[in-house]
């Protein structure tokens, strides 16, 4: 294809600089620490904006009952066509159209066929419930209480499993430039002993035994890629992206270490969100034994009503005002207004239960995840010291077998000791920074504030 004009020529190739460019960025790892992922995951997570409209949704159903207090007001059209002789008679009256005469004229007991259009305006009021529009919008705003500290409690676990993610992704692409320096490592080994080899310095087995751990390591290589990516997509998933966004991570330091006593983690436990979720329901469960009691007190209300009355269907010739005030009382129901109360306590009681169980639950799982945190902290200090007895055994041993006091294959033992010491430290130094995260959100605190 030919471009005929020069500013086409340009055009396109300023499109296609943008489409690359913007390709190119897209490729690009996105930078990310473990604060600012925790902060996107509180914003974007699913689970948060379920518990976003969740709590949007019980703030309404407050306002809904507050507005049963309020004047119900309905505007209805009838259309009556009828030749009941009661109703055509009160019809006829009510549009105002009876004539005495006509009525001496007629026989009452055989109308002929009346059409009437009714335009009727009501309104009601509830003066007295019982106490069943009071209990109902105290439960509410119970409800509405539980529901924001949900909010709460789902930002805090949205925050740890993006940080649980980027913990794990971070380990990934550690363990895969371990491996890739490992690999190097032995790649130079395996020159090294080929040199030797030509010399008559070492066995041609000794440099087999170099080459199969080079493949084993480009082996375990390809594998962590594929773990890299898998871990990739958990993040960007935990974090509402798309699955194909690649990240570069800062690195992760070990935690401080854990100087705050078990007591401590238990006193901040009393405050978790969800428990105090637990709670607001609770209370809100314990106002219905109240509301159902409303069946025993009488209801009052007042009603006013005005209607348009024609023989055609919003017709204004015949027009009436009522105004009634209705008391109503429940004398007998069966038993079932006594039996919802007794219900209504039962569930009360399994509901108290239900929340002592779980404060003695989140107890539990506090102490589980101290000692946890308490055993990864330690588990990473006996690690890094192994590392780095590991580090200076692998120079002592690359430097005895160039001077050619130990062979190929101690050498390669060494590297191999260095790797999984590296390996374990990676391990342990990770899962003590996640382990001190659970430990955050176990004692009702922030994930961020274990950082």
């Amino acid at each position: 294809m030919q471009w005929k004009t020069p500013g086409l020529r340009v055009a396109a190739g300023a499109v296609l600089l943008l489409t690359w460019n913007a390709s190119t960025a897209a490729a690009q790892p996105r930078p990310l620490t473990l604060t600012e992922a925790m902060a996107q995951a509180r914003q974007a997570a699913w689970e948060v904006k379920a518990a976003t409209a969740h709590q949007q949704a019980a703030a309404a159903r407050v306002e809904q009952a507050k507005g049963f207090r309020l004047p119900s007001v309905s505007l209805q059209e009838v259309f009556i066509s009828t030749d009941a002789p009661a109703e055509a008679f009160a019809l006829k009256l009510n549009q105002e159209r009876f004539s005495f005469a006509d009525f001496l004229t007629s026989d009452p007991n055989n109308p002929a066929r009346l059409e009437t259009g009714i335009t009727r305006l009501e309104a009601q009021l509830p003066l007295y419930t019982g106490g069943e529009l009071s209990g109902r919008i105290a439960q509410a705003k119970h409800a509405a209480e539980a529901a924001a500290s949900r909010r709460t409690r789902a930002g805090d676990e949205a925050a740890l499993a993006a940080a649980e993610a980027y913990v794990m992704l971070e380990q990934a692409q550690e363990f895969v430039a371990l491996l890739e320096r490992a690999r190097e490592t032995v790649a130079a080994h395996v020159e090294l002993a080929r040199a030797y080899e030509s010399q008559g310095m070492v066995v041609s087995s000794e440099v087999m035994r170099a080459e199969v751990e080079l493949a084993r390591l480009e082996d375990m290589l390809a594998k962590a890629r594929g773990d890299t990516a898998v871990a990739a997509a958990n993040l960007a998933f935990r974090l509402g992206a798309e699955l194909g966004t690649t990240w570069e991570l800062a690195p992760i330091a070990a935690p401080p270490p854990l100087n705050e006593e078990l007591s401590s983690w238990l006193d901040s436990a009393a405050t978790r969100p969800d428990f105090k979720a637990a709670e607001s329901l609770l209370r809100a469960g314990e106002l219905e034994a109240s509301v159902r009691r409303a069946a025993f007190y009488p209801r009052v209300g007042v009603v006013a009503r005005g209607e348009l009355v024609d023989d055609v269907p919003f017709g204004t010739r015949g027009r009436s005002a009522t105004l009634m005030a209705v008391a109503s009382l429940n004398l007998f129901a069966g038993g079932s207004d006594r039996a919802a109360v007794a219900a209504a306590r039962w569930e009360a009681q399994a509901g108290r239960e239900d929340v002592e169980r779980f404060r003695e639950g989140i107890k539990l799982q506090v102490k589980q995840a101290f000692e946890e945190a308490r055993t990864a902290s330690l588990r990473q200090a006996t690690a890094a010291r192994a590392l780095a007895a590991a580090r200076e055994a692998e120079r002592i041993t690359e430097e005895r077998f160039r001077a050619g006091i130990v062979k190929m294959i101690d050498l390669l033992d060494a590297s191999t000791a260095r790797r999984e010491a590296e390996t374990r430290e990676l391990v342990a130094r990770t899962e003590a920074v996640a382990a001190r995260l659970r430990l955050a959100v176990a004692a009702g605190r922030a994930p961020e504030s274990a950082l």
